[in-house]
């Protein structure tokens, strides 16, 4: 595994997020009701050319439905990538990191396995590729006082507090979170401030923020609460609302 040239870049990444089912990028509400946006490796080739610094490629019903990774198309998407490329879905080990990264993957992002079933997989992982390699993907709802995560595109409850399992996750070698939001995603009615600033004050690792931004202004409001390291776009993406440079002009001018 070789890392990328990565291009110039702000405090707070702007990434472009890919959620995938079969052969196409989806875009949810709630984690349900899925659209078809298009190519998984022509968008991840487009948000890259409109200046993306990470793109995250997540399988979001490999799990779900118990079912491998598309090898190959993960394969076709890094080929036309010359940034960091996270994928996930439907990771159960070690052996599996190492596929990923085999296939173009530069880290891999793991929920379901390690929340519900086996934590351990995070330390075997983080022990063979190192932290940077490892990213926990955390699906939020908020409940009266407190954040449970949940699995599976946001169906199976885990009875964990978001909370404490980022903290574990972390202590067993994480070295980032990718924070959604299940009662803000798709909505595009702005960010769960509050969930993400709780959630950055808990851990010291990069956290990347998504689930929410429908305008250029519930980034600014994001950032001018909380520090992420970086923000997952889709809806604003996929629907052509704004680009990558526009998102970047904007946020370099209020800066």
């Amino acid at each position: 595994m070789f890392p990328k040239v990565g291009k110039a870049r702000n405090v707070t990444r702007i990434i472009a997020k890919l959620d995938i089912k079969s052969q196409y990028v989806v875009k949810p509400i709630h984690f349900e009701g899925l659209r078809k946006i298009g190519s998984p490796a022509q968008l991840s080739r487009g948000y890259y050319e409109q200046g993306a610094d990470e793109v995250f490629y997540i399988d979001i019903v490999a799990s779900l439905y118990e079912r491998g990774y598309d090898l190959a198309q993960i394969q076709t998407c890094a080929k036309e990538l010359l940034v960091p490329f996270a994928v996930g879905g439907g990771v159960r080990s070690v052996d599996d990191f190492s596929r990923l990264f085999h296939a173009g993957a530069d880290k891999v992002v793991i929920n379901t396995h390690a929340l519900q079933e086996c934590p351990d997989v995070i330390t075997r992982a983080a022990r063979v590729f190192g932290s940077q390699a490892v990213v926990v993907n955390v699906e939020a709802k908020r409940w009266d006082g407190w954040w449970e995560c949940y699995s599976d595109c946001g169906r199976i409850r885990s009875g964990r507090n978001v909370l404490e399992w980022v903290k574990e996750a972390v202590e067993r070698g994480a070295g980032e979170v990718l924070l959604q939001s299940v009662d803000h995603d798709g909505r595009r009615r702005g960010f769960d401030v509050e969930l993400i600033g709780n959630v950055i004050g808990s851990v010291s690792v990069p956290v990347v923020a998504a689930s929410g931004a429908g305008t250029l202004a519930h980034i600014k409001e994001l950032l001018a609460c909380c520090t992420p390291s970086g923000v997952a776009i889709a809806s604003l993406l996929h629907y052509g609302v704004s680009t990558v440079g526009e998102i970047k002009s904007e946020l370099q001018e209020c800066a």
